[in-house]
This record gives C-alpha cells, structure tokens and sequence, in this order.
C-alpha cells in the first residue's frame, strides 16, 4: 500500500506543539467560558475589567418600595481602605484590598500577597433621594441603602383584567 501525504496549502499556519495539560486547560476554559455565558452569574467575587488590570467587585442590587439596596462582598478588604461617594447621581465604591501572610519553615519559605485597588460605580435613578443614603460594612460585606423620594413611592393598585371581545 502507497502512503498518501497531505499537504497544507502555503500560508497554513500549523499550531504550536502544546503539552496535554495545557490543552486541558484550554479545553476547560472554553468549556467554562460556555457554562457562564448561560447563567446570569457565575460564583465570582472580583473580575478582572478588560485587559486594564483593574479589579471590579461584583454587586447585587434589589429595587424594594421605598429604597434600593446594594452589596458588595468584599472580603480580606478593611473598612478603613474602603470609599463610597455620590456625586451627580452616581455611588461610586472605591477601595484597595491589601493582604499577605508568611510562613517560615526549615524546609521553606512561603510569602503569598494580594492586593490591588477596584472601583464600582453606577447611576442610581431620579426617585433616590441623595440625601438619605446610608453605608454600613460587616463581616467583609459592604450594603449601600438608598431611599426613595416620597413622591416616587406610591402605592401599589390592582388592575383588572378584562377578557377580549
């Protein structure tokens, strides 16, 4: 039996030879990339905003009758490191997490740091009142509690439904 070759047309470009573990890798992050883009939120406490090396914390925020809150887990961060302004309708949340630890042994010697600075902002609508705004830290969470304005909470009222003719 004749070998049969098979050539690549000019310009092909041939992929570099990869170890199996990095394929593996690769496959796992293609596999995961497609997981998160089906759920609203994959289980992530900061991401990374594109390509820009700054941290962005994640926020839940919930919509009730008379305010709005927001929370951010932020945990290893002290209070001390953290900010929260409202200017022109915008929270911003700013901090920087600094952490480290260090062990000495007579075999090794172990230093592992993590730190960087994030920021979050977002517009809040025209029925928060500015003024009653109210920012409270514990146990590495930060809940930002917005007031409505009085003229913006109304009271909820049933409309009826008609069958069509």
């Amino acid at each position: 039996m004749a070998k049969t070759e098979t050539t690549k047309p000019a310009g092909t470009a041939v992929p570099p030879s990869r170890d199996i573990f990095t394929a593996l890798r690769d496959e796992m992050d293609r596999m995961f990339e497609r997981f998160e883009h089906g759920f609203p939120r994959w289980p992530a406490l900061f991401r990374h905003a594109s390509g820009n090396g700054i941290v962005v914390p994640e926020l839940d925020v919930r919509e009730g009758a008379n305010s709005m809150t927001i929370e951010a887990e932020l945990p290893g961060v002290d209070e001390k490191d953290i900010s929260v302004t409202l200017a022109n309708g915008v929270l911003a949340i700013k901090g920087e997490k600094k952490q480290s630890r260090e062990e000495n042994n007579e075999s090794f010697h172990l230093t592992e740091r993590s730190y960087g600075s994030f920021e979050r902002s977002l517009r809040l609508p025209d029925s928060i009142d500015e003024t009653k705004v109210d920012a409270k830290f514990d146990k590495g969470v930060l809940k930002v509690t917005c007031a409505k304005k009085p003229e913006a909470i109304t009271a909820e009222r049933r409309i009826e439904i008609k069958k069509s003719s």
